[in-house]
């Protein structure tokens, strides 16, 4: 039953991956142009707004920018909850991700290779605030794993104390 719960977690997560990558690498380029993008021939505009400055786009969308609230809460939010799933599968796949550093870590080197390829291939623009909203959204992804395993540890500590 075990492996069956796994292999049910793992698809999941490959499923989730494979939505993610639509959505971040794949969001403004229609599939039928994607090849070019990977022979460097690709010669429609290139959206080439790096940011290397830590909460520059955050400090903007929270602060400067004169543009609708949802937009905001789209750039802002989105980065964060598209990373929460991450979060919350790998340590019900792998024990080792049950530590905070652990997702903290495999969290932020998959938003460094989706920020990597947006920059090599040019399907959107790298941005280090992404990084950082979407390390976040993985923590926040574990909260729920770790209160679940924290009560069903505390349940579990009580029952056999009731039977001694």
């Amino acid at each position: 039953m075990k492996i069956i719960y796994k292999m049910t977690l793992f698809l999941i997560l490959c499923l989730y991956l494979a939505i993610l990558s639509k959505l971040i690498l794949f969001k403004y380029i229609p599939l039928s142009e994607i090849i070019n993008h990977f022979n460097f021939t690709y010669d429609e505009y290139h959206w080439r707004s790096n940011n290397f400055v830590p909460f520059k786009t955050i400090n903007f969308y929270l602060f400067l920018a004169d543009i609708n609230l949802i937009i905001r809460i789209e750039n802002l939010a989105g980065n964060i909850i598209g990373f929460m799933p991450f979060g919350f599968i790998l340590p019900l796949l792998a024990k080792r991700f049950q530590k905070l550093s652990a997702v903290m870590l495999a969290t932020f080197g998959l938003s460094l290779a989706f920020e990597f390829l947006q920059l090599i291939f040019e399907f959107g623009s790298f941005d280090v605030d992404d990084l950082i909203l979407n390390t976040l959204g993985g923590i926040l992804g574990l909260f729920p794993i770790k209160l679940v395993l924290l009560f069903s540890r505390f349940k579990k500590k009580n029952m056999t104390e009731n039977i001694n």
